[in-house]
């Protein structure tokens, strides 16, 4: 009896029509949308900031967590991007428009876990400086700062 059952239910659930099933994975995806999931951070027009990593930050699937921010580059911009913290082994890397590695850093030329970046803008866009923990370093303060170098004379 129970087969039989399961046979009919199977059957009318193949009826459904396709549109609404359609229908449900499209209003999935808007929502998802809406809901903005991922939202990079604006640097602010001082190009400096003093924040913290957290376990609600981006997971690095290493342990670590991550914490994007968004700044608007010309093409010829030559950059140092600076990214220290006492509380975890830093990583400093640079996404370019179109979502690729541009340049990355972890230890700095001082020898401390500190990252320093220095690297030539070759197309204009936004571009996101990833701040990130090494591994499983964990979380805690950090200062950023993107600096535009200016060319000696």
């Amino acid at each position: 009896m129970f087969r039989k059952a399961f046979v009919i239910g199977l059957k009318s659930f193949s009826t459904i029509p396709l549109s609404l099933l359609t229908i449900g994975v499209s209003a999935t995806t808007t929502l998802a949308q809406v809901n903005k999931l991922y939202n990079p951070i604006p640097i602010p027009s001082s190009y400096q900031v003093a924040d913290s990593l957290s376990e609600k930050d981006i997971p690095t699937g290493q342990g670590g967590f991550a914490r994007d921010y968004l700044v608007k580059l010309n093409k010829g911009d030559n950059l140092a991007i600076d990214l220290s913290s006492e509380s975890f082994d830093s990583i400093i890397t640079l996404l370019g428009p179109n979502g690729a590695t541009v340049a990355e850093n972890d230890d700095g030329p001082d020898g401390t876990s500190n990252s320093l970046l220095f690297t030539r803008i070759t197309e204009s866009g936004t571009y996101i400086v990833r701040v990130r923990s090494f591994g499983e370093t964990g979380v805690g303060k950090f200062k950023l700062k993107v600096t535009r170098l200016k060319p000696v004379k």
